[in-house]
């Protein structure tokens, strides 16, 4: 038996997933500014190109490969759960959470290096967003992740199928800001 509250709505949408997209909807409001911030300031400060060419696009561009396959992993999940198949939606779950795990290993390496050549929060305004933005986004990953983590495990018992849909929709909604944050901070130089 479901609880009343993942199958009670007014509107005929689920109540979890109405949930998500109102947070994805705040969450799309916090980075938009951001973002929008940022790109001002860019256009307003040309001098912030010479900076922008010390961050490693390479490691940019396989952690925008590690987001986009963890998401593939997220959609066969929920396609798995939709078929009541809760042991296999577990497990591309976990593979999903395999992503989350890889992409902060390679963000952790990336900054460690950043910080070591002398770029850090402080060093002018273009580090400061770029940690910020960076910084707000990994947040992101590690809330979702551990989101991630305690949906596999119901899963795996196969209870709470539905909120596997629902860990997918918020994760697509961090490969997007990604999708958006990596051009932005590594390929406009």
């Amino acid at each position: 038996m479901k609880p009343i509250a993942t199958t009670r709505s007014a509107t005929g949408i689920p109540t979890g997933r109405l949930a998500v997209w109102w947070v994805m909807a705040s969450e799309i409001v916090i980075f938009g500014g951001l973002l929008a911030a940022y790109v001002m300031h860019r256009l307003g400060h040309p001098e912030w190109s010479n900076q922008a060419i010390h961050t490693n696009t390479w490691l940019g561009a396989l952690n925008t490969l590690v987001l986009l396959t963890s998401s593939l992993f997220a959609v066969l999940a929920h396609q798995a759960a939709e078929h009541g198949e809760g042991r296999k939606a577990a497990r591309l779950l976990l593979a999903t959470a395999g992503g989350a795990l890889v992409f902060l290993v390679v963000k952790s390496f990336e900054w460690s290096h950043e910080i070591a050549a002398g770029y850090t929060l402080t060093s002018n305004t273009f580090w400061s967003f770029y940690y910020t933005a960076a910084g707000l986004h990994a947040v992101h990953v590690i809330a979702g992740l551990v989101i991630m983590l305690v949906v596999a495990a119901d899963a795996a018992k196969n209870r709470e199928l539905q909120r596997v849909e629902l860990i997918g929709l918020y994760w697509h909604f961090v490969d997007i800001v990604w999708i958006f944050l990596f051009p932005l901070l590594y390929i406009a130089k």
